[in-house]
């Protein structure tokens, strides 16, 4: 735990020196993704609403102009838990007990079919280093033996580490894709 907490502690401090404004084009990579899954049906797919220097994702808004493809943000449930709600750009937020903002609307929530998770460092083998609460974790674990749910890390390509060290509860994603492209 103390080496989680060290790279925590570093990981921040580089993304707020390192940090820049990515333009929609950064979605390019997970394009084949979305078509390979969405075929004819609705894609659901959850965002996170960026804060302390994390990739812009609500770029994938302005990248996204297809309707069949509906964006969710997650909100914080009692006990720890996280749920997502189907979330425009333009529906308002409120600030949960983290400072994060959210969905006001709690209805409609669901488990999405991709999941754009944030972090503060990965490594080769798509470990992700999140900010300690578990959230993801506690979500994807829960989920995954229901249904199959693609995970696709968001990061900067210098948030890229040897080696991120995890526990039994961490769950490897997918993918992550950076500002040089998709780790598959």
């Amino acid at each position: 735990m103390r080496a989680k907490f060290a790279l925590r502690k570093k990981a921040i401090i580089l993304r707020k020196k390192k940090y820049f404004e990515i333009n929609s084009s950064f979605f390019n990579p997970i394009l084949s993704i979305l078509k390979s899954i969405k075929k004819n049906n609705i894609l659901n797919l959850a965002l996170y609403y960026p804060s302390n220097c994390e990739v812009n994702v609500l770029k994938f808004i302005d990248f996204n102009k297809n309707k069949k493809i509906k964006t969710f943000l997650p909100i914080i449930k009692s006990k720890n838990l996280m749920e997502f709600v189907e979330w425009k750009s333009l529906d308002p937020l409120n600030t949960n007990i983290y400072g994060l903002l959210e969905p006001v609307s709690k209805k409609n929530s669901l488990i999405p079919d991709i999941i754009l998770v944030p972090l503060l460092a990965f490594d080769k083998n798509k470990n992700r280093l999140g900010y300690g609460k578990g959230f993801y974790d506690r979500f994807l674990t829960k989920f995954l033996n229901r249904r199959k749910i693609i995970t696709i890390g968001v990061a900067f390509s210098f948030q890229k580490y040897n080696k991120v060290p995890t526990s039994s509860g961490d769950v490897r994603l997918d993918y992550i894709l950076t500002d040089k492209g998709l780790i598959k």
